[in-house]
């Protein structure tokens, strides 16, 4: 999980580069894409501490999605501050932290 946590902060801080359009490429990508990221995240976060509360997860990824829109902002790499990549982070957190819920239930 740290390895992981430490890469998606790279990747979220990084300079922004121009994207090239492709073929499978639409407008809102980057909106699942968060989502995503945040989903595996929330999954990989509760694996690591599975007797966590719902509230301490919630508000540790919470922040964690605070700080890197904000320091987004600052850091003016190209990069840009967005309520809806805010969003985008918390359902995915909540995402994987369900998916967790469900498979720890059926198969534990």
């Amino acid at each position: 999980m740290p390895i992981y946590w430490a890469f998606l902060t790279y990747m979220l801080l990084r300079p922004g580069i121009e994207n090239h359009e492709y073929f499978f490429m639409f407008n809102g990508i980057d909106k699942v894409l968060h989502l995503g990221i945040f989903a595996m995240l929330g999954f990989a976060f509760m694996a690591a501490f599975p007797r966590i509360k719902f509230s301490y997860f919630f508000q540790i990824i919470l922040i964690y999605a605070f700080l890197t829109e904000i320091l987004q902002e600052e850091m003016h790499f190209g990069r840009s501050m967005e309520t809806l990549d805010i969003v985008a982070d918390t359902i995915g957190c909540l995402i994987g932290y369900y998916i967790y819920k469900v498979l720890v239930k059926r198969f534990f």
